[in-house]
């Protein structure tokens, strides 16, 4: 398996307690979304991909979001589950649309996380209890309007009203722009929309952002 996380320290702990597990070897590490893509083309010339990688969400260079959706899509054996600090479901929404198999916040128990690797390997989802209530809660109640963005994707809508672009957006927030297109398709979704003027339309018509007109 690759633990990537852009903390030496907690890339070490976690080896250290695989390790000493059976059915566990960590192969390789790395500090960032990108270090570990050029890792993993590496491995992959030599035949030797990981089963799994076990990934954090926010990192420099790139975030784990856009890593695990060109890990999945470049490497469709390889099977990742994240590990990050975030539970917001905005964040959930786009690890499991890039591909991701798992979602664990950093509080989980050390043999919640090795569940949760082994499930992955199987092909099974493995989801910490809290996001798997919110997914729940999504599913039995789910909200309307504007009221069913998160505060991320309504600086999105913002954004979008204002004419700006996917990277510009990216820029703004100081995300991936494949993690702010991600925003924009759920704020399009979650609204009913189909096109980026009728969202500009819906944020000025809300007063999002007062005095301006969508072109």
């Amino acid at each position: 398996m690759m633990i990537v996380d852009d903390h030496a320290v907690v890339r070490r702990g976690i080896r250290a307690y695989l390790e000493v597990l059976d059915d566990f070897q960590v192969a390789a590490e790395a500090a960032d979304g990108q270090q570990a893509l050029d890792r993993l083309r590496e491995m992959s010339t030599h035949g030797q991909l990981p089963d799994v990688v076990l990934i954090d969400l926010l990192m420099p260079r790139m975030d784990g979001v856009a890593a695990t959706a060109h890990i999945t899509g470049d490497h469709p054996g390889v099977k990742v589950v994240v590990l990050t600090s975030f539970g917001e479901m905005e964040r959930v929404h786009a690890a499991l649309a890039g591909g991701a198999s798992g979602y664990l916040l950093k509080d989980a128990e050390p043999e919640e996380v090795v569940a949760a690797l082994r499930a992955a390997t199987r092909g099974d989802v493995f989801l910490h209890p809290s996001v798997a209530r919110g997914l729940t809660q999504e599913i039995v109640s789910p909200s309307t309007g504007l009221s069913a963005l998160t505060s991320r994707e309504r600086d999105v809508l913002i954004l979008v009203a204002q004419g700006c672009s996917n990277q510009e957006i990216a820029d703004e927030l100081v995300i991936s722009e494949r993690t702010a297109r991600t925003h924009v398709s759920n704020v399009l979704r979650k609204l009913q929309l189909t096109s980026r003027t009728q969202a500009a339309l819906v944020a000025v018509r809300q007063g999002l952002v007062p005095g301006q007109q969508p072109a």
